[in-house]
């Protein structure tokens, strides 16, 4: 077949040069299907808006970065292709290039097809902090096995493109330089200039191709770059490739201080210092229980969607006689990213704090604050002690206790590694029951955190509920129903306990997941979650509030209500107090809300500028209309240098480890 596409090969006089030219073009056929299998796994994402996106955009943005991808992961085969010596153009020479570029090329693909599947989870093509994520984990092993039988369809098209590398790889048909045919051997004058010239041909094209320009005015271009051939940040997926976002981001440092503006500017538009108690009410020395639930989006509940099917009844009746916001969202799209959010009011810029050198700096929590004002402290995950880094986190932040996988086996009141869901953690129904019960343990007044796990990928609930809490449009419906209803029964087991009326109970997601609603799909919507306040004894307003908020508020909020009196650091703000905006960070897109708008800046300038309120779906970018850019020049420049200074104040303080108020020197 090779020899009815490619009949002169060996007549060429650059044949090698050739043989690389073929042999690339077919590896940018791989990665384009690779695309379009990425593309229609996750259709459900991205066909909402997929009539507005321009065909021309998305095709020269993928072209651009599977070049990139495709040189940096050949580098090593086009140079032992055209290297000018004559050792080269022996038969086993080019079996082992061919060899390389099999594994290599597989390996991209490989990262490809895996990214269609995980990548829904993320929002995000993965980054080289995915290693460092799942570094304490050792049950990938048994998920990508599951997932590989899941997705059997695009194991079958990673084994065929394999096939199809091997088939029609190019080698070029030379002869040794030394050969005795006379008719077919190369001088070797002209032998060593066309190999020389081809390898000094091939050289500049590379680093050009890899660095994404010719011009020395271009930067090499990064992840952000997707942007521009896109609509909305999540779909920067669609142009990108896993091999090149992992390349991108290895030894990267994340944080890097911009000089927006002078620091006395800065901390006029934001400080993340909180000096003094601005609350409107203050509980005293009550008990603080968080509850993270896992994957517990906005879109699951009827109390957030009325007129919607709903998959917490539960969750409903208690958001209704609390406090809680009617537009709350998540600073992250992990789990990682939504610990330091939620306990410690770090968001998610760049990558997730947990897994840069920056988490390394001296930080606080809740825990840590309140345990000087005779707090004792829990945290709570049902999963192997040490996983997704949880422990460490909890300990640097001031959490006394952890209890985890081991500690729920080690209680004689409950049946241990027998309520395992067999992949991640114990259920969720028989660990809140556990977490309600260990509370009594504490001394009061407590503050503790729980993680669930149950709401999460592979999407299992325990076999005596399936009957009860039948599959939904999506795999994750019955489990948001099964975690609903270990809610409900965690707080009836509370509601008995001496301490449960002095207690605080604030319950929100570490993130969103799949969807089903196009509103929850936008750049803005993934990261809709609740944030809700419950106090039993009733001190606190309740109904929903016309108020943005967001995890980060969480941490201050609490501390304003308990009165809390010493200065500390924390990036949002006190829900109770006048201020109305969020911010999270998708796909090299800052995003900011206010009000009733929300802007998208690139780190250099606006991007883009939508009323999400009017426009939930995200279909009218304001910044196109140049009337209303002049009319609302102020509005535009004070929304872009508020988030200006949030983004520099935090670069600031991570790079220079100043996420603590320290002592003043006397």
């Amino acid at each position: 077949m090779k020899k009815i596409f490619f009949p002169r090969i060996g007549a060429f006089p650059f044949n090698n040069l050739l043989a690389v030219l073929i042999n690339l073009a077919i590896a940018y056929v791989v990665y384009m299907i690779a695309r379009i299998a990425f593309v229609l796994e996750n259709w459900d994402l991205y066909s909402a808006g997929w009539d507005t996106l321009s065909t021309s955009d998305l095709l020269s943005g993928s072209l651009r970065f599977d070049t990139s991808a495709i040189l940096y992961t050949n580098a090593l085969w086009i140079i032992l292709m055209l290297l000018p010596l004559h050792i080269k153009e022996r038969p086993w020479w080019h079996t082992m290039c061919k060899y390389i570029f099999i594994v290599f090329n597989s390996l991209a693909l490989f990262l490809n097809l895996s990214d269609a599947v995980y990548s829904r989870f993320t929002g995000r093509r993965t980054t080289a902090t995915f290693f460092s994520e799942f570094s304490n984990e050792g049950n990938l092993s048994d998920i990508l096995f599951t997932e590989i039988l899941n997705h059997w369809y695009l194991l079958l098209l990673f084994l065929v493109l394999i096939a199809l590398l091997v088939l029609f790889y190019v080698k070029p048909k030379n002869t040794p330089i030394n050969s005795q045919n006379s008719h077919i051997s190369h001088h070797k004058t002209k032998y060593y200039l066309t190999n020389s010239l081809a390898l000094l041909i091939a050289i500049p094209l590379s680093i050009g191709g890899m660095r994404g320009g010719f011009t020395t005015a271009i930067r090499p271009i990064t992840i952000s770059n997707a942007n521009q051939y896109v609509n909305s940040p999540t779909e920067a997926a669609i142009v990108l490739n896993t091999p090149f976002s992992l390349i991108r981001t290895i030894g990267k440092k994340p944080f890097v201080v911009p000089d927006y503006m002078p620091d006395s500017q800065m901390d006029a538009l934001y400080t993340p210092l909180h000096s003094s108690n601005n609350a409107i009410l203050q509980s005293g020395n009550k008990n603080v229980v968080i509850l993270i639930v896992e994957s517990f989006g906005r879109e699951y509940t009827g109390f957030f969607n009325p007129g919607q099917p709903s998959l917490t009844p539960f969750f409903d009746s208690l958001a209704a006689h609390s406090l809680t916001f009617q537009y709350s969202f998540a600073n992250g799209r992990k789990s990682i990213d939504g610990m330091p959010s939620i306990l410690s009011s770090i968001p998610m810029f760049v990558e997730p704090f947990i897994t840069t050198s920056s988490s390394l700096n001296d930080i606080s929590g809740i825990a840590g604050l309140l345990a000087p004002k005779g707090y004792s402290s829990a945290f709570y995950h049902g999963a192997e002690n040490g996983s997704m880094g949880f422990q460490a986190f909890a300990r640097t932040t001031g959490f006394q206790h952890y209890l985890g996988r081991n500690e729920y086996g080690a209680d004689s009141r409950f049946n241990g590694d027998n309520d395992f869901d067999g992949t991640w953690a114990i259920w969720d129904e028989p660990f809140l029951q556990f977490f309600a019960l260990s509370l009594n343990d504490l001394s009061e007044p407590f503050v503790s955190a729980l993680f669930t796990a149950s709401s999460h990928h592979p999407f299992n609930i325990p076999d005596k509920y399936r009957s009860r809490f039948p599959e939904g449009d999506l795999p994750i419906h019955k489990c948001i129903r099964y975690t609903d209803y270990a809610l409900q029964r965690f707080f009836h087991t509370a509601s008995q306990q001496p301490w449960y009326n002095n207690t605080i109970f604030v319950i929100t997601a570490d993130h969103t997941n799949a969807s089903s609603h196009d509103q929850y799909r936008t750049s803005l919507g993934v990261f809709s979650v609740p944030v809700v306040f419950f106090d039993p004894s009733g001190s606190l307003p309740r109904g929903m509030q016309n108020t943005v908020a967001q995890q980060i508020d969480i941490l201050p909020t609490l501390l304003s209500l308990l009165g809390y009196d010493q200065p500390y650091i924390a990036f949002g703000k006190n829900l109770l107090a006048d201020e109305n905006w969020a911010v999270n960070y998708c796909n090299d897109i800052y995003q900011y809300v206010e009000d009733s708008l929300l802007l998208l800046f690139d780190g250099q300038q606006p991007v883009a500028l939508y009323n999400y309120l009017s426009d939930p779906l995200q279909k009218n970018n304001l910044l196109d209309n140049s009337e209303f850019k002049i009319q609302n020049s102020e509005i535009i420049d004070h929304l872009t240098l508020r988030l200006k200074a949030i983004i520099q104040s935090y670069m600031q303080r991570m790079v220079h480890n100043q996420l603590v108020v320290r002592p003043e020197k006397k």
